[in-house]
């Protein structure tokens, strides 16, 4: 806060740092539906109210109650609450008019906008962006399922490297920001119009790289073949890679799309993808297989090559 020398109470940097650990490592440590983050919230609240009020047993009390009622957010961008409730407690403990109502309108009217923007971009842009990258440096194929190759372990640690750079980055900036600079942190960013534009600029970043992820990875295949006149005519490499190469797989994306648009619930669609996926599985068009390794018959979505057996030993 701009007049942090003229407190008697003051938090030092080690206590924002404390904090913003505490907050960092245990923030779902005990999540539970009746409070969620809340005690959670009461922790990485400690070495502030230890500064402030250690010498007085009843303020110490009161500070950790009013910190324990029901509390939820994304916990890294969400930090800035923290941060900013550090610099309401250390007024409050100097003296300045701040009311514990304060406090915890600040926190209820900052959890629900700054949840939102932290969900879009960690979980909705962010992790699937470095999941598909780091899927695709791993050598998965996207056709079999399985890896070509012997596979390459960067794709794992690139995507546990970058996402703990992001957590431990953002989680520190938003903390050591919130308290440096208060609640007007928050409500100016919302009042410039920033976050909006950062969200649709990785929204539309988020569509291209799932585009590309669904081309790469969503795979139909029509295994059934037609006996006509002494010729065989598959339906997958004769008719429709000649037409359209990927037009089953665009088409079944479209198709989920257009459902979930229609309000169809992600759930129900999910069921309905298994059952189909069944059943296109059984092999319909030839002999069942009789051993776990055999690949014979053909199915509706997938063609089998000649039964075979284990291989000896």
């Amino acid at each position: 806060m701009s007049d942090n020398l003229e407190l008697e109470k003051r938090l030092t940097r080690q206590d924002v740092i404390k904090g913003w650990l505490y907050w960092t490592f245990f923030s779902h440590s005990n999540y539970n539906y009746e409070r969620l983050q809340a005690t959670a919230f009461a922790h990485s609240m400690i070495p502030a109210i230890k500064r402030l009020y250690g010498d007085d047993p009843e303020e110490t009390k009161a500070a950790l109650k009013r910190h324990l009622i029901f509390f939820n957010t994304a916990p890294d961008i969400g930090s800035v609450i923290h941060g900013a409730v550090y610099a309401m407690e250390e007024q409050r403990a100097n003296g300045r008019p701040v009311t514990e109502d304060a406090i915890n309108s600040t926190k209820v009217g900052l959890m629900g906008p700054l949840a939102g923007i932290g969900d879009t971009i960690t979980q909705g842009i962010l992790v699937p962006i470095l999941l598909a990258v780091a899927i695709g440096l791993t050598g998965l194929d996207a056709a079999t399922g399985g890896v070509s190759g012997s596979g390459n372990p960067w794709g794992a640690i690139m995507f546990i490297v970058f996402m703990l750079i992001w957590h431990v980055g953002v989680h520190y900036v938003a903390f050591t920001q919130g308290y440096k600079q208060g609640r007007s942190l928050a409500t100016s960013l919302f009042k410039s119009g920033l976050l909006d534009k950062v969200v649709v600029g990785a929204s539309v970043l988020g569509n291209m790289v799932l585009g590309a992820l669904s081309a790469s990875f969503v795979v139909v295949y029509v295994g059934l073949r037609i006996e006509a006149e002494g010729t065989t005519l598959a339906l997958q490499t004769d008719v429709f890679d000649k037409l359209l190469p990927g037009l089953l797989p665009l088409v079944t994306v479209l198709l989920c799309w257009w459902l979930l648009q229609r309000g169809m619930h992600p759930i129900t669609l999910l069921v309905i993808i298994i059952v189909v996926s069944f059943i296109g599985a059984y092999p319909f068009f030839g002999p069942e297989p009789m051993w776990v390794t055999d690949a014979c018959g053909s199915s509706i979505f997938q063609p089998y090559a000649a039964c075979t057996y284990p291989a000896a030993g």
